[in-house]
């Protein structure tokens, strides 16, 4: 026994000392070539590869991070992937390995996740023909075609190029790569044809093609790479049959085909794949019916067939069990029919929605939280079709429809009960004629409200139709059943050409967050950028009444909207000209830089006038030359666009509504009486924004205070109490007798001269009148933009008595005769707008020292803004 214990500890400790030397051995290769030595250094710098990760002091073979050398020496593995560059590395990123040439073993690259911005060198596949075995380039920003010479690679086993910007056609030289077994060229911008060559590579087991723009049909002889285990061409553009050799890939585990065009019936091959795990084949345009025995194979996880016009009975589709109890089953946007049947509860999640399904739901009528089966014809179960859909589905197929339900028969006479019933009928005719008394005085006051729009529509205005008007505001007005026959909503887009625009939708191109949906930047085929917004679901119906709006209004300020998609029902799209300049909020100061040391460029006055005069003359013709008047309600910095030019384009119109309190005098009575009685809100304030012009004028004073302070934010900001405070510090600045306060508050950053800052205050003092308290004393829009146009006759009057006022030649009226005389009298044809007094105006408090402008001219009636003694603490009375 002692012997054997010698033996066997002789036998560990030959074997620690064998294992020791390989290690010294493994640690002992070192570099052998000069040439690969300069090649790593030249690397290193062309890359910008930092210090810490290959140290230039060390061995390469040795210490440095991700190079590999075989027992000779020789650089056989180079991966970077991950690694971070220096900051010149950063500055100049670029594909520049040519250096890589001198590696004559080399057999793996992996530059995965790290930046190689350019094309891929034509010269890899003659290089490195006899010896790459794995080249990894995803997310790795490469550009330009695949070249032709990767056929060359003839030792080549994996090729990753996924998620980069690789365009033009796959070369067909990919086809000789006879060793390869992973070939991954998805989420790239591909275009033509599959290459007919890919049948011949035998050793395939991942082949995806997955999210880019290649047309055409499958190739036949895929189906005789016999060792494929994964195909995947989803979110392309093929067109035509699945092929039918598709049922010689035994070995499949994963298909996905969704997102293409493919047509034709599902072929029988399918139903023989026994190894075939999860199959997608949504968003195609298959049809026929569903073969029975490929929801029947042994190993099945997924089967999604949605969006695509398969239909047949439910009854004919059986699952004999199989499915395994983890399964996920999706026939949503089909045309099944029929009844359910509990086979369905084998899967653990399933989604028949947007079918034709009838009946009663087995298990008692539950409806687990992993059963959608909205859209259908079932009994006792919510969010199904309409009547009239399911009838006549069912009639034109010629099968018979449950109607929801046989009613269930009357009970036995009972006297009783009889005479409750009376009671019933009793109840029901006096509501019924209570009713009709409410529908007739509905229709006569939509009648009368008709002929006073008719009668009071004044010449030249721009009479595009009316918008209907709703209770609830923030319900839209109906949308056109088919708003793609419209007239002035731009060009119908394919969700595949804005994908192809946007560059699928990348973060790389995303603009920002609306409040509705995201926004991108795309290139037409022309060149022109445009903004595409893609709309969220639940804000569909608020965009929708903007392509509406956009079908009946027209104005050179209003943002060109160029064109839309509605094909997908889950998503919207709305396609706009991009403004080079953004909107006010990123344009009144922005960083330039040409200079660090004064990196911060505000805009100088005079584009700040005229961007002011610009979104006046947009919300003038919404509110004055629109009939029925519209409303903006979200007059704010963020949507005011600016183009090249600085010319003003108003956006965010998806909130537009119709002018309140625009009815005529003989019918405001019978209107407050059947709408609902609405909250009072103050300018901005929380709740549903009241579509008021005086609403529009009160945000577009904040609007002109940005202009004037340079303080961003404020016309964003709901009336709160901080933005409360904040105006009650600024208000008093502006005073219609001293000039020289107004400077405490005006942008820094601006340099005015002394003409240019009367400019300044008078926007200041129609600042301050747009943010009066109440309503009726607030200008219309009309006015605000003939002071916009003239500022200096606001302050150079002569009517005020005041030495402190510059002031010219007495045949010039004041400012308020000039251009704001004619309201009181006109005020009752401009209800559209802003109600006007027929009192004289007051501005002030009671016993608070106002000012009475009953004293001056008659006609001198615009409110003037409320001086330091006038100010109350009172909110926005809208």
């Amino acid at each position: 026994m002692e012997e054997f214990r010698r033996g066997l500890l002789r036998l560990v400790l030959l074997i620690w000392a064998l294992i020791h030397c390989a290690a010294a051995q493994q640690r002992s290769v070192l570099l052998s070539s000069r040439a690969e030595w300069r090649a790593l250094v030249d690397l290193r710098g062309s890359l910008g590869i930092r210090s810490s990760d290959w140290p230039i002091k060390s061995d390469p073979c040795a210490n440095w991070k991700g190079v590999r050398c075989g027992g000779d020496g020789r650089v056989t593995g180079i991966n970077v992937s991950g690694f971070r560059r220096t900051r010149v590395g950063r500055l100049n990123p670029g594909f520049s390995v040519d250096a890589m040439a001198n590696f004559t073993s080399l057999e793996v690259f992996n530059a995965s996740g790290f930046a190689l911005p350019g094309s891929i060198p034509g010269w890899f596949g003659s290089q490195f023909g006899s010896s790459l075995r794995v080249l990894d380039l995803r997310s790795s920003s490469v550009t330009g075609p695949i070249p032709a010479s990767l056929g060359e690679l003839t030792q080549l086993n994996a090729l990753y190029l996924s998620e980069n910007q690789l365009a033009g056609s796959m070369p067909s030289t990919l086809g000789q790569l006879s060793q390869m077994s992973i070939l991954d060229l998805s989420r790239n911008l591909l275009t033509g044809s599959i290459p007919a060559s890919l049948a011949s590579l035998s050793n395939l087991t991942s082949l995806n093609l997955s999210s880019n723009y290649l047309s055409g049909s499958i190739p036949p002889g895929l189906g005789n790479i016999s060792m494929l285990k994964s195909l995947d061409l989803s979110d392309n553009s093929l067109a035509g049959l699945i092929p039918g050799d598709f049922g010689a890939l035994s070995q499949l585990v994963d298909l996905n085909l969704s997102k293409n065009s493919l047509s034709g019936s599902l072929p029988d091959g399918l139903s023989k794949l026994y190894n075939l795990q999860n199959i997608v084949i949504s968003s195609n345009r298959l049809e026929g019916r569903l073969p029975s025995a490929l929801f029947a194979l042994p190993d099945l996880q997924l089967v999604d067939v949605s969006g695509n016009n398969f239909t047949g009975d439910m009854q004919s589709i059986g699952f004999n069990g199989n499915a395994s109890g983890s399964a996920a089953l999706n026939l949503s946007n089909n045309l099944l029919y029929g009844a359910l049947s509990s086979q369905f509860d084998v899967f653990s999640s399933v989604d028949l929605s947007g079918n034709y399904i009838q009946g009663q739901v087995p298990n008692g009528g539950r409806t687990p939280r992993n059963r959608a089966l909205s859209l259908n014809c079932l009994q006792a179960v919510p969010d199904q079709r309409s009547l009239e859909d399911c009838r006549m589905f069912y009639s034109r197929r010629g099968l018979s429809f449950d109607d929801f339900g046989a009613p269930s028969p009357s009970p036995e006479f009972n006297p009783g009960r009889s005479r409750s019933k009376q009671w019933i009928y009793i109840l029901v005719g006096v509501v019924g004629g209570i009713g009709f008394i409410l529908v007739l005085a509905i229709v006569m006051v939509l009648l009368l409200r008709k002929f006073d729009r008719n009668r009071s529509s004044p010449r030249g205005s721009a009479n595009v139709g009316p918008v209907p008007e709703g209770d609830n505001n923030d319900d839209p007005p109906s949308v056109a059943k088919d708003l793609s026959l419209m007239s002035g909503i731009g060009e119908s887009f394919t969700y595949q050409q804005l994908s192809s625009l946007t560059s699928e939708f990348t973060d790389k191109n995303l603009i920002k967050h609306g409040h509705s949906g995201d926004l991108f930047q795309g290139f037409l085929e022309g060149g022109s950028p445009i903004v595409v917004k893609r709309i969220d679901s639940r804000s569909a119906k608020k965009e929708l009444m903007e392509l509406e709006f956009f079908s009946k209004y027209s104005h050179v300020r209003l943002v060109p909207l160029l064109g839309h998609c509605l094909e997908n029902e889950n998503e919207k799209f709305l396609v706009y000209k991009y403004m080079v300049n953004g909107d006010l909020g990123s344009s009144l100061h922005r960083v330039s830089n040409v200079d660090e040391e004064d990196s911060l460029k505000s805009l100088d006055w005079i584009t700040r006038l005229k961007i002011a005069t610009g979104a006046a003359e947009g919300l003038c013709y919404l509110h004055h030359e629109c009939n029925p008047p519209v409303v903006h309600r979200d007059v704010q910095a963020s949507s005011i666009l600016l183009d090249d030019k600085f010319e003003v384009r108003l956006g965010s119109l998806s909130s537009v509504r119709v002018q309140e309190g625009g009815e005529s005098h003989h019918n405001k009575i019978i209107t407050r009486f059947l709408r609902k009685q609405q909250s009072s809100e103050a300018g901005g304030s929380s709740g549903a924004l009241m579509a008021t012009c005086a609403h529009d004028v009160y945000c577009f004073g904040k609007v002109l205070l940005e202009l004037v302070t340079g303080k961003l934010g404020i016309s964003n900001k709901s009336d709160d109490a901080m933005m409360r405070d904040w105006l009650d510090q600024m208000l008093p600045y502006i005073s219609i007798y001293d000039k020289e306060l107004v400077t405490k508050i005006v942008d820094p950053s601006m340099m005015v001269d002394e003409d240019l800052l009367e400019e300044v205050w008078a926007m200041a003092i129609v600042a301050r009148s747009c943010l009066n308290p109440k309503p009726s004393k607030r200008p219309p829009m009309k006015y605000i933009l003939k002071a916009l146009e003239n500022p200096l006759k606001v302050v150079r009057t002569d009517s005020y008595g005041s030495g402190r006022l510059r002031t010219t030649s007495s045949r010039r009226s004041s400012w308020s005769t000039a251009f704001f005389g004619s309201w009181r009298h006109s005020s009752s044809e401009n209800a559209g707008a802003v109600g006007g007094s027929k009192q004289p105006v007051r501005i002030g408090s009671h016993n608070s020292g106002g000012i009475d402008y009953s004293k001056r001219l008659s006609n001198e009636i615009f409110p003037e803004p409320l001086e330091i003694q006038d100010i109350e603490r009172q909110e926005p009375d809208f």
